[in-house]
């Protein structure tokens, strides 16, 4: 992992406590600031470029009727992030970000040049007969993930947001959660892209299945990943792990993403410093993850649409932060005495 720089975050908290404002009154946008300070290892922080990488998987437990569409829709939608016109492309385009598509083991791989192939196989089993995948695929999914976020590096990115598209992945991530956080089926799972009262019942019955099912081989959160998970999940929870190894910061999106940051953060700890929160998703899991991640998103916008939209979001409230921590409304250029905490240190 790249050390965290604390001399940065401490001359960045300084740089805030500068501007002509009452102290911390840009609350988690000061805190984000500052946190990427000390990733960066410098208080002349760079927000830009800025990417977004949509990890795209199959699921067998589709064939269990806990989706309204089938595995089809999934490749439909990494085509059209693929060529641009998909909603998170519409949403990265205005806030100054590009948009990668990452097809980490679709049902049927999509015949476009610009999707990243990091293919584990045609979608993973059903979860609720047996593991998902072998350990070695999860293995090899998380080393994709590494080596992905290591190239956008590379190619000079500085902020990476992540998402997701795979039907049937709020299956995965509720069964995950409960695995990861010792949570029941009915605490979990949620009605993802719109289950009524009885599919949701359904699917909260599959997931007490598959938790038993699978029950032998939660053994440690790599073990529980390829029970439980998806591939599209293998491969952000690589993502979030390279980003801590190469000093990049790391936006998380929904559920789907933040399962993946915390089986991350239960693979390597230090993962937990190089997370920044968006959204609060509207499953119903969402706070149990944010309180088990120790993180607080700043957006709560009952956000469901998943591919990375709640993630982008972040962008413009980060750049009008960065607008103000960089500006010249200081205390100084107002010949003004800075605030001073009142009664002690804050």
């Amino acid at each position: 992992m790249i050390q965290l720089s604390e001399t940065a975050r401490q001359e960045a908290r300084q740089r805030w406590d500068h501007v002509a404002k009452p102290l911390h009154s840009l609350g988690h946008l000061e805190s984000m600031i500052t946190r990427i300070a000390a990733i960066q290892r410098t208080a002349d922080i760079a927000i830009v470029p800025r990417c977004v990488l949509v990890f795209c998987g199959d699921h067998g437990v589709t064939c269990q009727g806990i989706s309204q569409c089938g595995s089809d829709v999934t490749r439909r939608v990494a085509l059209s992030i693929a060529q641009g016109t998909s909603n998170i492309n519409l949403m990265a385009g205005s806030t100054n970000a590009d948009v990668f598509c990452i097809d980490m083991g679709m049902s049927e791989p999509a015949d476009d040049p610009r999707i990243i192939l990091h293919r584990l196989g045609n979608g993973t089993a059903d979860l609720s007969s047996g593991p998902a995948m072998s350990r070695r695929q999860a293995e090899e999914g998380i080393q994709a993930g590494i080596r992905l976020v290591n190239g956008m590096r590379e190619r000079g990115y500085r902020l990476i947001a992540t998402g997701e598209m795979g039907i049937g992945n709020t299956t995965s991530a509720a069964a995950l959660s409960c695995a990861y956080l010792n949570l029941s089926p009915e605490n979990a799972a949620g009605r993802g892209a719109g289950l009524s009262d009885a599919g949701l019942a359904h699917k909260k019955e599959i997931i007490r299945h598959a938790l038993h099912v699978n029950a032998g081989s939660l053994n440690d959160p790599v073990d529980t990943l390829a029970a439980l998970g998806g591939f599209e999940i293998a491969g952000m929870t690589g993502a979030f792990i390279g980003a801590a190894a190469c000093g990049l910061p790391i936006i998380i999106d929904g559920v789907i993403s933040a399962v993946s940051a915390l089986a991350a953060m239960r693979i390597e700890p230090q993962v937990q410093s190089y997370l920044l929160a968006s959204h609060l998703g509207r499953e119903p899991v969402s706070t149990c993850l944010m309180d088990a991640l120790h993180l607080s998103p700043v957006l709560h916008a009952d956000l469901a649409l998943g591919e990375g939209t709640g993630a982008v979001l972040l962008f413009p409230l980060l750049d009008a932060a960065y607008a103000v921590y960089t500006g010249q409304h200081t205390f100084d250029s107002l010949n003004m005495e800075a605030y001073r905490p009142l009664g002690g240190e804050l």
